[in-house]
């Protein structure tokens, strides 16, 4: 195995990271998250592409010069392209940090367990594969997956966090998420959801605790912005809660990742999350809580690049693109943190670090959005 690269992302590096930007980019660009840290208002997904050496190189580009123009936030998934963009992402790391284009200490790095990868393809035998690489292994056990895919044992996601290591070449990944948990709702009852939960949260302490992982929290799609009543739906508080019944108030949930955009804005608009007596959004809820929140899907994979009501422009001044307008939308709505979106061109990532270099829309003008159509 390749070694890993030392350290973490840290207040000190971020700060640098910042500095350095300071003559090109407006000082909101970065926010506040957890630990003093400063992560970018937009960060690189890297979730669609072929499964082929050739989106891999394109990822290692996008990469490096995302990092280059001032985005610090690199968001993947160990099933993402069969293992292949964290191996991506990877190579651009080692390769950036050895030039000195910047270094481990500034970049925070965010990745997913849950659902069961491939590794670089689909094998010829899919059952052999899962069967050879988990279950004979000791890695998961039946019982442990629920709807064929997915599983967040302790074994399996320390499994899982090992793997993602190699892939990154990282010692610590700084943000590891639980992926889309809620879909283990459809087989299990609330209650023995909650228990697989906590045993996952348990597990994410001690990795935690260990260094492997810096925070934790959940990437979803449905549970934080379902109704209360919908089967999949998501407490913020609970989730808090059982964080804090394992490891106090020093635990380290402190980031979630939902999708937000101007066709799915149910996390700024719905108030499904119940802080004592008020009913609140989850952005708001989140705010509250002390986490930190990251956008997904922020141009609806592709849905909300062009074609947009002039009303968009009208109230996103500044821009040339609609991508850039759905882009401005999520990073300028209170609450969001980091807006996550995929590059997977050079193209891709010059027009979205242009929205870096725009100031956030006001509140005042924000608004009006809502009202006007």
């Amino acid at each position: 195995m390749a070694a890993m690269l030392p350290g973490r992302a840290t207040a000190e590096g971020t700060a640098r990271f910042v500095t350095r930007f300071a003559n090109r980019l407006p000082a909101d660009h970065f926010r506040a998250f957890h630990g003093g840290l400063r992560a970018s208002s937009l960060g690189i997904g890297t979730y669609l592409g072929r499964e082929d050496d050739a989106t891999d190189q394109a990822y290692e580009k996008a990469v490096t010069r995302a990092l280059e123009r001032g985005i610090n936030v690199v968001d993947t998934a160990v099933n993402y392209r069969h293992q292949r963009s964290e191996r991506a992402i990877g190579r651009a790391l080692a390769a950036g940090i050895a030039r000195r284009a910047f270094a481990r200490d500034e970049i925070l790095v965010a990745t997913k367990g849950g659902f069961i990868p491939f590794d670089k393809d689909v094998p010829p035998d899919p059952r052999g594969y899962f069967s050879d690489t988990y279950v004979r292994t000791g890695i998961v056990k039946p019982g442990d997956i629920a709807g064929g895919a997915h599983c967040m044992t302790p074994r399996y996601l320390a499994d899982q966090i090992e793997r993602s290591r190699a892939n990154l070449g990282v010692e610590t990944i700084d943000v590891y998420y639980v992926h889309n948990p809620e879909s283990e709702l459809g087989e299990l009852d609330r209650e023995a959801f909650m228990g697989r939960l906590r045993e996952a949260f348990t597990a994410l302490e001690r990795a935690a605790g260990d260094g492997r992982i810096g925070v934790y929290g959940t990437a979803t799609w449905n549970g934080y912005r379902q109704d209360p009543a919908d089967a999949d739906y998501l407490s913020l508080v609970e989730l808090t809660t059982l964080a804090r019944q394992i490891a106090g108030d020093a635990h380290h949930f402190r980031v979630i990742q939902l999708p937000y955009n101007l066709a799915m804005p149910e996390a700024f608009t719905r108030g499904n999350q119940k802080l004592g007596e008020a009913v609140v959004s989850t952005l708001d809820a989140a705010g509250k809580l002390g986490i930190y929140t990251m956008a997904s899907a922020p141009m609806y994979q592709g849905r909300l690049a062009q074609n947009l009501p002039p009303v968009v422009a009208e109230f996103l001044p500044g821009l040339a693109t609609d991508a850039q307008r759905a882009l401005q939308f999520v990073r300028s709505t209170p609450g969001v943190g980091t807006a996550l979106v995929g590059m997977k061109s050079l193209g891709h990532v010059e027009e979205n670090a242009g929205v870096a270099a725009a100031p956030p829309v006001p509140w005042e003008q924000f608004q009006k959005l809502f009202t006007a159509a």
